[in-house]
C-alpha cells in the first residue's frame, strides 16, 4: 500500500490550479491549500476531492512552524520576500520545498541548513524561469558533449495575450496585478554582446527594444531582462560571446509605456492628492497636474504630451495612436480615478480594470531560445528551441499551465525520490532537468526544436 503524502500549498493565486490537478492526480497525495484569504484557498480546495484549505499568516512564525509542520512537503507561490520564512521553518521540521521562483541570497543562504538535514529546497521551476532553463541546458548539454561551442545564447519569452485578444493600446492583458509588471519597465539590463559587457539604464530600456522575428505571423519587440551575465556561469558557457535574456511584446507597447515614463505616470513616490481619504479627481485633472498644465482640455493635453516627446523619437502616426490609447483609457476623461496613493497605483487600478481577459479570451505564451553554434568541425550553425501555447478558455490559462504544470512535477519527482539533490536549487543540472522533461512532454509541453 502506497504511503499517504500531505502536501502543503501556500498561495492560490492564478497559477495554483494546474499545480493542485497534476498532484492530485496521485491517489496517495493529500493536499491543503492556504493562504491570508482563506476564502481563496476554499474557491480553489473545493474544486478537488483530496484538498482542503487553512487560513495562514505566514509571518505569524509559530503559526507557519504549526502547518509546516504536519506536512511532508511545501509548496510555496506566495510572493518570494516571503520565501525565506517559509524555508527556515520547513529546514526546521525537515521538509522539502519547491517554488518557481528566482533564488534570492536570502534563500540561498539555507543551501548548507538544506544539505545537512538532507533536504531539496527546489526553485526556479515553472516557465521563466524553469521550462526556459530545461531547454537551455538540454542544448547546451549535447553540444558540449560533441565538442561544440555556444558563440551566442539569446532568450527571449513573453506572457501576452492571443493576437486575437490583443485588442487595446499596449496589446497586453491582465491576469493579475500589473504593478509588477510596470515595475519591471523601470530595471537597467546587464547582458553580454560580441565578447562586451553593455549595460542600459532603466531609463534606456524601452528605447532599447528591437524587433524580433520568430514566426511571420507574430510583430514581436525584444528587450533585455534585468542582468543576463551571471547566465555564463549558470549555463556553463563561459566561450559565449553573446548572453541575451529578454522579454517579448507587441508592437506599440513600449513607445506607449515609453510616454507613460516621460510624463511620470510609473512614479510610485506618494501624492497627496491621490491618498484615499483626499477628494476626488478627474483622469484629466491627474494628467494636468503630471503635466504642470493649468488647463486640463483634451487639446490642451495632447499638446502638452507631444512636447515630452523628443523629435524623431517616436513617429507621428505612432504619437497618434499613443494618444488615441490615452483616449481610450480614460485618461482625458471626466471620469475619477481609482486613487491609490500614488501614480503608478492610481494607473494601475485603471490598466486592470480596462485591460481584463474576457469571457472566453485566450492568452499566449512563447519562448524561444536561439544558439548560434561551433562544431567541434568548426562549422557555425544556427540553433532554436520555441515553445508556443495558448490558454483554453475555461479552462487554464497558457501561462498558468507552463508555470502550474513543471511545479507540480518537480513536486511530485520529489516525493518519489527521483529528485536526490539536496541543497537550495535551481534547474540547472541533467539529473534534474531530464526527468522533468520527460514528465513535461508527456504532458504536451514540448519546445520545438530546430537546426538552421
Amino acid at each position: 500500500m502506497t504511503t499517504e503524502r500531505k502536501i502543503l500549498l501556500l498561495g492560490s493565486g492564478f497559477v495554483a490550479g494546474p499545480a493542485v490537478e497534476y498532484i492530485l492526480r496521485r491517489p496517495e497525495n493529500q493536499l491543503t491549500i492556504a493562504c491570508r484569504r482563506i476564502a481563496n484557498a476554499e474557491a480553489l480546495a473545493k474544486q478537488f476531492s483530496r484538498a482542503k484549505s487553512e487560513s495562514i499568516d505566514v509571518t505569524n512564525e509559530e503559526a507557519l512552524d504549526e502547518i509546516i509542520s504536519r506536512h511532508d512537503l511545501v509548496i510555496s507561490l506566495i510572493p518570494y520576500t516571503f520565501h525565506p520564512l517559509v524555508i527556515k521553518s520547513a529546514i526546521k521540521f525537515k521538509k522539502h520545498v519547491v517554488t518557481t521562483s528566482y533564488v534570492s541570497p536570502a534563500m540561498k543562504e539555507f543551501h548548507a541548513a538544506a544539505i545537512e538535514n538532507d533536504l531539496t529546497i527546489m526553485n526556479e521551476i515553472g516557465l521563466d524561469p524553469g521550462i526556459d532553463h530545461l531547454y537551455a541546458l538540454k542544448t547546451i548539454n549535447e553540444v558540449h558533449a560533441n565538442g561544440g561551442k555556444i558563440i551566442s545564447f539569446i532568450s527571449y519569452c513573453g506572457g501576452l495575450p492571443a493576437p486575437e485578444c490583443s485588442n487595446n493600446p499596449l496589446g497586453y492583458k491582465f491576469s493579475w496585478s500589473s504593478r509588477g509588471v510596470l515595475l519591471a519597465l523601470r530595471n537597467s539590463a546587464k547582458f553580454c554582446q560580441d565578447g562586451k559587457i553593455v549595460e542600459i539604464h532603466e531609463s534606456d530600456l524601452m528605447s532599447s527594444a528591437k524587433p524580433y522575428l520568430i514566426y511571420p505571423a507574430f510583430a514581436f519587440l525584444s528587450y533585455p531582462n534585468r542582468d543576463s551575465t551571471p547566465f555564463k556561469e549558470f549555463y556553463n558557457i563561459p566561450e559565449a560571446q553573446t548572453v541575451v535574456r529578454g522579454t517579448l511584446r507587441y508592437q506599440g507597447f513600449t513607445d506607449f509605456v515609453k510616454v507613460l515614463v516621460k510624463i511620470g505616470l510609473l512614479d510610485d513616490a506618494n501624492q497627496d492628492y491621490l491618498q484615499f481619504d483626499s477628494p476626488e479627481i478627474s483622469w484629466r485633472d491627474v494628467i494636468a497636474k503630471v503635466l504642470h498644465i493649468s488647463s486640463n482640455t483634451e487639446d490642451d493635453l495632447r499638446k502638452a504630451i507631444k512636447s515630452t516627446i523628443a523629435e524623431n523619437e517616436i513617429s507621428e502616426d505612432e504619437i497618434e495612436r499613443i494618444l488615441k490609447g490615452f483616449k481610450w483609457l480614460g485618461l482625458f476623461s471626466d471620469q475619477p480615478v481609482h486613487r491609490r496613493n500614488t501614480l503608478l497605483d492610481t494607473l494601475c487600478a485603471t490598466l486592470e480594470e480596462k485591460m481584463q481577459y474576457e469571457e472566453g479570451e485566450r492568452d499566449m505564451v512563447i519562448l524561444q531560445h536561439k544558439f548560434e553554434i561551433e562544431l567541434k568541425n568548426g562549422t557555425r550553425e544556427t540553433w532554436t528551441s520555441t515553445l508556443l501555447e495558448y490558454g483554453k478558455p475555461p479552462g487554464p490559462s497558457a501561462m498558468a499551465t507552463t508555470v502550474g504544470i513543471p511545479c507540480g512535477i518537480a513536486v511530485q519527482l520529489i516525493l518519489d525520490g527521483v529528485i536526490k539533490k539536496r541543497g537550495v536549487l535551481q534547474p540547472y543540472t541533467s539529473e534534474i532537468n531530464n526527468p522533468i522533461i520527460a514528465e513535461l512532454e508527456k504532458e504536451g509541453i514540448k519546445v520545438k526544436e530546430e537546426k538552421l
